[in-house]
């Protein structure tokens, strides 16, 4: 079979401590077998089974295509990345997969929050500066579930759910493949901005690492201790990975600031199992994972005698200096899948169970519920209340099951590959009451203290929620090699949910071979994105005094008695549609370049609104205080916008003397714009308090409108240094007070990370380096004004500055 030549062995590399990142692999969801690299990078358009090392057998699965058994010589139509994990795991300065990929992809963007309850224990992760639900996540090529939380604060993904990157070790995983286009058409909702793919181990052979990082001020002590071993089992692999990562916490709030800002504190105990085994005419394949993590934000200071803290949020029996509330997370995530392949006549067949699993519980310490700490006072006593609360919580549950089924023709053209399948999909949305003493008002005078635990109030009777929904779905998909130079790729996919209706998708893409060293090439697709439960049925009350009189606050859920008095409509799927331009271009071996050009526009776009109340919309404040509702915040389709971009990556490779170096350069321009703001009949004429320019920049400006990775790697006999210059550009975020108060600019910043490897023995490599090392941090704002009430927001790279790390890294 004649196919298009491929590309040269040109390999991408990314240093994230000399991990490396491969561009445009060719291949398919297809499951062919191939050798497990060790420390050899999959090449740009290289085919997969080039890659190889001293690992053992195993099946690989690479994102853009269900091209089966064709893995040896397939150029792209649309941008596929794709990053080793290998020397992130041995020899990288930072130990989470979110800030791995944060630090290596320019396309991707993930910050650690703070000050933002619940978004400080997930790091929630994107593409392309959209939103983390627009994003797909596979783990094997199968769906991952979402987190159960909704990001409601700080200054990235507000109103999105999103996918816990941080509950895979970076030791478990192969490879991440970051297809850079839309795909809905091909896996579904969610895949507006692109996927990930996370590909798992399953190579023979023991490794483990030992590592420690510490801000250079002293805090945030990171201990891992991580190990992965396959082993053989029933003529397959099993792919066994532990690992234990534990996260301390800092602090960059000046000195007299009562605040604690920087990272939460953080332990994770993580297990992960993936197995291949052959069963009668078939293969067998498992994929199970659990991680427990034990998390600790602080949140805002309350401030001791003297102040207005008290007697609304603070005792002086309890806290007479003020106190920090710390909202502890306990989160729990569950993934795993089961399937079964084989042949069906001329048809390779997969079928396949996916379950998912996310549950975040709250639980507020040293703290106090104010009113009862009134009504202890009112009673005669010293002024106290529990310093502890159940605050309640919320689960996520996803289970996927897909049928798929592909076959080759090689008559048709250079040769045709077919694929169609179906999936089921059920989901369910749980929120728990907390216990009463963290919302209840306790004293009821609407004097004196506030109601629940201070810091976080727990969730009331009225938020539960036990809500499900189901969905299916059917596809085809076609890939054809009409010529020796030209290939198309189409898909078409028809989607029905239990909740909103149902959505056809399709997407167009094609490759032409202009000669042997440049290939010219395009899509467009459409695309949805369902509203997620969270969404749908998040609820939140707590309590505030309007004119003496006690009246709840509430984010109120779709289609509840608030919202349908507000007339907001029912959530519907989000429209998208995007379109991809690009070329690569290796002119030889050694060089490859890849530019491509994107747009995406996103109809009805959800979004958090604003608070409406009597002051700011009379008419539906009226109504909601006869609800007992003095102020209401909804989730609304809202909001269309448009997403315009180009990536562009360059690569070389060279021998210096002895040693060789490699180079890589990779930079990601985009710029998001809200383009219409639709409120609903009912909320017509309040656009500025349905979208505030606050909010509005949230959506635009979330994320850089420009990032850039530059890295070298240098290896000379056992030494290895690799050194990563990370560009981010500007930054506008919006104040709470808005004009005339300017908006808060953030000026470009360029961090730098360097290491040294040494090879002990041909088993054995320690590694010293930095991360920041020139401890640069965001530019100094209002603290007035930012969302967490410091001198700068969690954008570009984080807050916390320089720091150093070790790692011993041994195969066995």
């Amino acid at each position: 079979m004649l196919t298009l030549k491929r590309l040269p062995q040109s390999v991408l590399l990314a240093l994230y401590g000399g991990a490396a990142f491969a561009s445009l692999v060719p291949t398919a969801f297809a499951q062919s077998t191939v050798q497990e690299p060790s420390t050899t990078p999959v090449a740009a358009g290289t085919p997969a089974a080039a890659a190889t090392g001293q690992g053992g057998v195993q099946s690989v699965s690479i994102v853009g295509s269900r091209r089966v058994g064709n893995s040896s010589a397939i150029d792209t139509p649309v941008p596929v990345d794709t990053i080793s994990m290998t020397k992130a795991s041995e020899q990288g300065g930072q130990f989470d997969l979110a800030q791995v990929l944060n630090n290596v992809s320019p396309s991707f963007n993930s910050t650690r929050q703070t000050g933002a309850d619940g978004a400080d224990l997930v790091d929630s992760a994107a593409l392309r500066g959209l939103g983390s639900d627009q994003t797909l996540v596979l783990v094997n090529g199968k769906r991952r579930h979402t987190t159960a939380l909704v990001n409601l604060f700080g200054a990235r993904n507000r109103g999105n759910t999103g996918t816990d990157m941080n509950a895979i070790p970076v030791m478990a995983i192969r490879n991440v493949q970051v297809l850079r286009d839309g795909a809905a058409a091909q896996y579904g909702s969610d895949a507006i901005a692109g996927v990930i793919n996370i590909e798992l181990k399953k190579s023979l052979g023991c490794e483990m690492v030992a590592g420690f990082g510490q801000y250079t001020e002293g805090d945030g002590d990171n201990y891992l201790a991580s190990a992965y071993c396959g082993v053989a089992m029933g003529g397959g692999v099993l792919g066994i990975t532990g690992e234990y990562y534990d996260r301390g916490r800092s602090n960059r709030a000046e000195p007299g600031n009562p605040r604690i800002i920087g990272d939460t504190k953080s332990q994770n105990s993580t297990l992960y199992l993936n197995g291949e085994f052959p069963a009668g005419p078939g293969k067998l394949y498992f994929t199970a994972g659990v991680q427990n993590r034990d998390a600790s934000s602080a949140a805002w200071a309350r401030e001791g005698i003297g102040s207005e803290d008290i007697p609304s949020r603070n005792s002086a029996a309890m806290y007479p200096n003020g106190f920090v509330p710390f909202i502890n997370g306990d989160i729990n995530d569950r993934w795993g899948t089961v399937g079964y392949r084989w042949q069906l006549g001329e048809w390779n067949t997969d079928l396949s169970q996916t379950l998912g699993y996310n549950s975040m519980k709250y639980h507020i310490a040293n703290t106090l519920n104010a009113s009862i700490a009134n009504l202890d006072l009112m009673r005669g006593g010293r002024g106290v209340s529990p310093s502890i609360f159940d605050a309640g919580g919320f689960s996520f549950r996803q289970a996927t099951t897909n049928l798929d089924f592909s076959r080759f023709y090689q008559g048709v053209g250079q040769g045709m590959n077919l694929a169609f399948g179906f999936e089921h999909r059920r989901e369910n949305y749980k929120i728990r009451a907390g216990e009463p003493g963290s919302y209840i008002d306790a004293d009821g005078v609407g004097v004196g203290g506030n109601a629940g635990s201070q810091g976080f109030p727990g969730f009331q009777p009225g938020d539960q929620t036990d809500s499900d929904r189901h969905s299916n779905a059917a596809y085809l998909d076609v890939e054809t090699d009409l010529s020796e130079r030209f290939k198309l790729q189409a898909a078409l996919r028809h989607e029905r949910y239990s909740d909103f209706g149902s959505t056809t998708t399709g997407k167009l893409a094609g490759a032409y071979r202009v000669n042997p060293a440049v290939l010219l090439r395009a899509s467009a697709s459409t695309g949805f994105r369902a509203p997620s439960l969270q969404q749908v049925y998040f609820s939140s009350t707590f309590t505030d005094f309007v004119s003496g009189q006690p009246l709840d606050v509430v984010l109120a859920p779709n289609g509840g008695r608030v919202a349908n008095a507000a007339g907001i409509p029912q959530l519907k799927d989000e429209q998208s549609k995007s379109y991809t331009l690009g070329l690569t271009w290796s002119p030889n071996a050694a060089t490859s370049l890849t530019a491509d050009l994107y747009r995406i526009g996103i109809d009805d776009r959800i979004v958090l609104s604003g608070r409406f109340d009597a002051d700011n919309y009379p008419a539906l404040g009226a109504t909601l205080q006869q609800l007992g509702v003095g102020q209401a915040q909804f989730f609304v389709n809202s909001v269309d916008t448009k997403t315009e971009g180009l990536d562009v990556t360059l690569s070389h490779r060279m021998d210096v003397g002895a040693g060789k170096l490699n180079t890589f350069l990779a930079l990601n321009f985009g710029k998001t714009e809200v383009t219409g703001v639709h409120a609903p009949s009912a909320l017509r004429g309040f656009e500025d308090v349905l979208l505030s320019e606050r909010e509005r920049l949230f959506i635009e400006e979330g994320a850089p409108r420009r990032k850039a990775t530059l890295g070298f790697d240098h290896s000379l006999g056992k030494l290895e240094t690799a050194l990563r210059i990370v560009h981010f550009g500007p930054q506008t975020l919006g104040t709470f007070s808005g004009p005339p108060v300017p908006n808060q600019y953030y000026k470009a910043r360029t961090s730098a990370d360097l290491s040294f490897t040494w090879a002990l023995d041909a088993r054995t490599k320690f590694t010293v380096g930095g991360t920041n090392i020139f401890d640069v941090k965001p530019s100094e704002q209002d603290p007035n004004e930012t969302d967490n009430g410091f001198k700068y927001e969690s954008v570009q790279f984080g807050l916390n500055g320089a720091a150093w790390f070790a790692r011993l890294a041994h195969k066995f």
